[in-house]
């Protein structure tokens, strides 16, 4: 490559790395107790806890799980039940109507090994601020967006910056720190190091975390493709009069759906479903299936099956990005092998920011120059 080439794609690596450097900083800082969420969330009372179970305490159905939740909101009604995948707890979401937005609802979980309910975890805690934070720095549908476009920074950072420094890196046994040279270089090598060491993660991090902050783009062309499509034939009829049973409902999904676990139950008039049925989503029990949702949509007045598919592939390839960005795939091995390269990844961004401070030292030509050499620069 000529001279001038590389003084391009050094100049893309660098402003693309410097612009969204302090966001970056911030993501990774937030996303390394996100990574421990599950284990960090009882600790701090931001999970719900199951009570010792009592010797005579019997399974409740669903609907009576229900019924207990809409007589402690009397004025409310319910949007959705959903269930934890590691413990027997069901989770009655109830709002002031079926289309009230997440921020009106109310979150009470019951034990479904007894029915009873159980402590609602806190809200508005540790791991909630940094969950938002990390999502969307509390500007919802912008703040995704914005942080998304951070991510494709990130990307093309990682490849001009592989363009840049691969023939220079080829001249330097790998690992080799140059400690005796110049306080630029020794950073410039720690720098260069650190980022060979987390290129694969910071692709799979970087691009995962593009895909998740489309979440709310996803989720919308879902509802208006196949949710549509699937109720077509429901358009025009009205709301049922009165539900049918929810236990039902489940059964019938499952023995259409066998080897399969409950995910969620959205009401009818609720956002996932439509104004005549129960949309029961489903998952698989394999590592990679059990993060597939499948949505059965139920008459909400019969009680019989009459839609069941497979997602689309852009809906399937979100469901498996969210685990991915957070290594929530492997158990806790996974998890703090994420959490080194999280803290590597600081180290990059950090020393990053370091060489671009000492810039006017330091003219890009000149830098190019060592590039092209191997040399150091004469400080």
């Amino acid at each position: 490559m000529t001279q001038r080439g590389i003084r391009r794609w050094y100049l893309v690596h660098k402003w693309t790395s410097l612009i969204p450097t302090f966001f970056l900083i911030m993501l990774c800082i937030t996303g390394l107790p996100l990574i421990f969420r599950e284990e960090l969330g009882p600790l701090l009372g931001e999970q719900a806890v199951l009570p010792t179970l009592a010797p005579n305490a019997e399974p409740q159905t669903l609907d009576a799980i229900v019924s207990r939740a809409l007589a402690a909101r009397p004025r409310e009604v319910m949007q959705f039940l959903a269930f934890d995948d590691d413990h027997p707890i069901a989770y009655a979401i109830t709002a002031p109507a079926l289309d009230s937005p997440p921020d009106k609802s109310f979150n009470q979980p019951f034990d479904l090994r007894s029915g009873e309910p159980i402590p609602a975890p806190r809200r508005g805690g540790f791991l909630d601020f940094m969950l938002s934070l990390h999502e969307d720095m509390f500007l919802e549908l912008p703040g995704k967006l914005f942080l998304g476009l951070m991510g494709l920074l990130l990307l093309v950072s990682i490849l001009s910056g592989v363009v840049v420094y691969a023939p220079f890196m080829r001249k330097l046994d790998f690992g080799t720190l140059r400690m005796k040279r110049s306080q630029r270089i020794k950073w410039l090598d720690v720098h260069n190091f650190a980022g060979i060491v987390t290129i694969v993660w910071l692709v799979i991090v970087g691009a995962t975390g593009v895909i998740n902050t489309l979440n709310p783009i996803v989720a919308g062309l879902w509802r208006l493709g196949q949710l549509a499509e699937m109720t077509a034939p429901y358009r025009d009829l009205p709301p049922p009069k009165h539900l049918s049973s929810l236990d039902e409902a489940v059964a019938t999904t499952l023995a259409a759906a066998p080897h399969n676990a409950l995910s969620t139950i959205a009401y009818p008039g609720t956002a996932f479903s439509s104004k005549h049925h129960y949309a029961v989503f489903v998952h698989g029990n394999t590592p990679v299936s059990s993060r597939l949702l499948m949505p059965a949509l139920i008459d909400g007045e019969t009680g019989k099956l009459t839609d069941m598919r497979e997602m689309p592939l852009y809906v399937r390839i979100l469901f498996l990005s969210e685990p991915l960005h957070f290594g929530d795939y492997g158990g806790i091995f996974l998890k703090i092998v994420w959490a080194l390269l999280d803290l590597l990844a600081i180290a990059v961004l950090g020393s990053g920011v370091y060489l671009w401070l000492g810039r006017r030292r330091v003219p890009d030509e000149t830098r190019v120059l060592e590039l092209v050499s191997g040399g150091e620069v004469v400080e």
